[in-house]
């Protein structure tokens, strides 16, 4: 008997349990009290996500706040990187530079999809090739670098040299595109192998599936809906219905944000790797390396006296002596030649200098913005259709550039959103906001000043400050487009909104620019033998990777 009064009690928990389990996996909606992703319809959303995945080649960087600019004497006297306080959020980086072999998987989807053979897209796989004629000197003997530091597989893990700020930037979003392509044939949304046979009309971008998804891949539903899991991914059929939401939206946490250059402030956070020496959430600040110390070779027993880092020792010494090199390397060096820094990241001293998305201004204005800060957003929103549909770049819309270096670049890519600047409509009545191009936005010029008067003109060459001309153009016999009718004797200054940051000394460098705070500048369409550069991603989400880390540790 009292067997049985047990058994039914069991039993009476056990159904209890499970019902309770049942019931605990419902997701209710806490506005509405409705069920969230019924199978009867209603709201559908990712409610098991758990956080953000690191992306192919990169780490993560868990954000903070830190001392931006210079924490030694400034003995070049630039002023123009003056300590400021400044937090960034975390976010992700490339372990190493972007490499010879990774540019050139670029190249070759390039040359695959926009054959240079064809008149209509010469020149997207021209203008993305880096510059190997960065290598000659007048006075020097490099020609074995100008014709196989790009390609030869001996180079294959050396960082890219001879990019443009721009070409990194065209770079970057391929890469997304690639990862995010990837991720939807895993996902089995599209068909198995789709990113092999794509074309010219038939190429993946990111933000067409987003926002047009139908229209990616051309239009071609086999390689949009083909993978084994498309029928059944997003809402259940209701009714015996067609399902809705049949493509991955970003609500679904399935693709990643987009690569791109890291902004300064995220670049020099990241170099400076101080997360082995915060003490009660202290920094003690005054770090002058991306590693401890303040001296470039190193003090462990095993490998003392070696250098840290690839850079010059001093005049005509770009690796030691023969036999017993001081870092390994006369020129660039392979990636991870080199101990990574407190956060995993390699050469963030040394090697080659590295592009950031911001445009140079000799001042970094945290009076107005000390929260993740950049100078450069240049605000656009996708060009609309008169159907109202979005407007996608056709390979016969492409429209291209001519740099001041003469190269010609595609502006967008086949496939892509067609992109405008926003009007004033678009910014009526915000505070936070009132125009499409940010570049020069309280920069120290006049213009910026609490004495500007809206009535004169701006653009008056006495009221600039970085009075670089602005030019008109004329026409290229060379390349056969337009370039600017620069006159080098009205130019008193580099400093223009084309003129970008770049971090970090390289080879040809000496040891005081190793240091992360330092900043100089380079025009953006020109590229140079010692300027490389590396991808970032924004984290969304919690700022630290364990959540239960307790706000004390």
């Amino acid at each position: 008997m009292r067997t049985n009064v047990a058994f039914k009690t069991l039993f009476t928990i056990a159904i209890g349990v499970s019902l309770f389990s049942c019931n605990s996996k419902k997701d209710s909606s806490r506005a509405t009290g409705w069920d969230i992703n019924s199978k009867d319809g209603g709201f559908q959303y990712k409610t098991d996500y758990k956080e953000q995945e690191t992306a192919p080649g990169l780490v993560f960087i868990e954000g903070g706040t830190f001392t931006m600019g210079r924490v030694q004497d400034d003995v070049m006297h630039d002023w123009n990187n003056t300590p400021t306080q400044q937090h960034v959020q975390s976010f992700y980086m490339d372990e190493t530079e972007v490499t010879n072999l990774m540019y050139m998987e670029y190249l070759d989807w390039l040359k695959s999809v926009f054959p240079p053979s064809e008149e209509n897209y010469r020149n997207i796989y021209n203008g993305a090739v880096p510059d190997t004629l960065v290598w000659r000197n007048r006075l020097g003997f490099n020609e074995t670098m100008v014709m196989n530091y790009l390609r030869h597989p001996a180079y294959a893990n050396y960082p890219v040299v001879g990019v443009n700020w721009i070409q990194a930037v065209e770079f970057s979003k391929w890469r997304t595109n690639r990862v995010n392509e990837l991720i939807l044939e895993k996902e089995g949304i599209t068909q198995q192998g789709a990113r092999f046979n794509v074309d010219a009309e038939t190429t993946f971008d990111t933000d067409t599936y987003l926002n047009a998804p139908s229209q990616t891949y051309g239009g071609n539903e086999e390689l949009l809906r083909g993978g084994n899991k498309a029928d059944n991914y997003g809402t259940t059929p209701v009714d015996g219905g067609e399902a809705r939401n049949i493509y991955v939206q970003r609500k679904d946490g399935v693709l990643t944000p987009e690569y791109r250059l890291p902004t300064e402030a995220e670049w020099e956070y990241a170099a400076l790797g101080m997360s082995s020496i915060r003490s009660y959430n202290v920094y003690r600040g005054r770090k002058k390396y991306p590693w401890d110390g303040q001296y470039t070779r190193s003090g462990d027993p095993r490998r003392m006296g070696d250098q840290l880092a690839n850079f010059k020792q001093g005049a005509g010494d770009y690796g030691g002596i023969a036999g017993w090199s001081d870092d390994g390397a006369d020129i660039t060096a392979e990636v991870k030649s080199y101990e990574p820094n407190d956060f995993g990241l390699y050469d963030m001293a040394g090697n080659v200098a590295e592009w950031v998305a911001d445009v140079y201004r000799p001042i970094v204005d945290d009076e107005f913005n000390d929260f993740n800060y950049f100078r450069g957003n240049v605000y656009t929103k996708n060009a609309i259709n008169e159907d109202g549909s979005v407007k996608i770049v056709t390979p016969n819309e492409i429209q291209f550039d001519t740099l001041s270096s003469g190269r010609i670049v595609a502006r967008a890519l086949p496939g892509q959103i067609a992109q405008d600047p926003i009007t004033e409509s678009d910014t009526y009545m915000r505070t936070n906001f009132d125009s499409s191009d940010n570049r020069n936005f309280r920069d120290g010029d006049k213009s910026s000043t609490r004495y500007f008067e809206p009535f004169q003109d701006v653009d008056s060459p006495n009221r600039r400050m970085y009075n670089s001309p602005q030019y008109g153009v004329v026409e290229d016999t060379v390349t056969g487009g337009v370039r600017p009718n620069y006159d080098a004797a009205k130019r008193t200054t580099l400093i223009s909104d084309e003129v970008r940051v770049y971090k970090g000394g390289s080879w040809r460098d000496r040891a005081y620019w190793l240091d992360p705070a330092q900043r100089r500048y380079f025009p953006q369409d020109m590229a140079t033998d010692y300027i490389g550069f590396r991808n970032a991603m924004s984290r969304v989400g919690s700022k630290s990777k364990d959540k239960n880390k307790s706000a004390r540790n």
